[in-house]
């Protein structure tokens, strides 16, 4: 009999759950919106398990500080989830054992495995959507650390005085280089000239502007667009800057909305990161940069394999 596995990602708008097959490839799916609270969140994720038919082995991918034993610590994205032991209540539910993971490792297995880092032994993922998230492969293994919170990149302080992040702190690097901050730079662009094309995305308000407005208007060749992603771009490579002299990777995996614009993003990026990198008088080999293959059901595929790498 074909080997099912199920894997569930939660995100802060939807819950999406995938069955792969023995091959990777998906079988069977299913969405329900997220709810607010404990309790409701629990109910969902044992409804979409209980859409997905049979299975023989459950992953959950969730945002945020995830223990070693499957609880949220914290997590600035999902409401009232402090201290939430979202796995062993769901494999109390559902009568078996649930794998759980931060959503953004997930993505990084996923895309380590069946995506664009097949084959890497040093690459970090970087998912810039509502926030920021990683995850990182050292040496051939999935770096979690002590506690199970590592790659929480997207809250290096980068400007100590900067914009206030959900986590309570000023100047969080997802402030500037997640898709919300990118929607952010383009409404203080706007203060400063006007932007018809990306106000005419927005339906005309500027309260309205979003990240993917800027992204096609900058696509259509939007100069004051363009203007506000070469910004976006160097506050992108700056954490990834850092995170090249922290880790020496031999790539960046770029997931999020990005992935669906490369052309927009790459040339900015990779011009802004090779001028940050420390090199001394020599040159050093760049990490390359490659954009995320398995677009939005990276966590939930991440997720279904997760009993393979633990």
């Amino acid at each position: 009999m074909t080997l099912r596995r199920a894997g569930i990602d939660v995100g802060g708008t939807k819950c999406l759950g995938v069955v792969l097959d023995d091959q990777g490839v998906v079988v069977a799916e299913h969405r329900l919106p997220t709810p607010k609270g404990p309790e409701a969140i629990v109910d969902t994720l044992a409804a979409v398990a209980g859409a997905l038919g049979r299975y023989d082995t459950l992953g959950l991918g969730v945002p945020g500080l995830i223990t070693r034993d499957g609880s949220i610590l914290a997590s600035p994205n999902l409401t009232d989830t402090n201290d939430f032991r979202v796995g062993p209540l769901l494999a109390e539910r559902l009568g078996h054992r649930v794998w759980v993971e931060n959503d953004a490792t997930c993505a990084t297995i996923a895309e380590w495995m069946v995506g664009a880092a097949q084959g890497a032994t040093d690459f970090m993922m970087v998912t810039l959507g509502t926030g920021i998230g990683g995850g990182v492969v050292a040496d051939g293994r999935v770096v979690r650390g002590v506690n199970g919170f590592a790659g929480e990149i997207g809250h290096m302080v980068l400007d100590p005085d900067g914009v206030r992040c959900p986590c309570g702190r000023r100047g969080c690097w997802e402030r500037y280089a997640s898709g919300s901050g990118l929607g952010w730079l383009g409404r203080e662009a706007l203060q400063q000239a006007p932007m018809p094309r990306v106000l005419e995305l927005a339906g005309g308000n500027e309260a309205d502007v979003r990240g993917e407005h800027v992204q096609m208007a900058a696509a259509e060749g939007d100069t004051g667009a363009l203007a506000v992603v070469d910004t976006f771009c160097r506050w992108v490579a700056l954490g990834l800057a850092n995170l090249t002299n922290l880790l020496d990777p031999a790539m960046f995996v770029l997931g999020g909305g990005l992935a669906a614009a490369p052309e927009v993003f790459l040339p900015a990026i990779r011009s802004h990161l090779d001028r940050m990198l420390y090199s001394g008088t020599a040159e050093r080999p760049q990490p390359s940069i490659a954009f995320a293959a398995l677009g939005p059901h990276a966590g939930a595929v991440g997720a279904a394999m997760l009993p393979q790498v633990h």
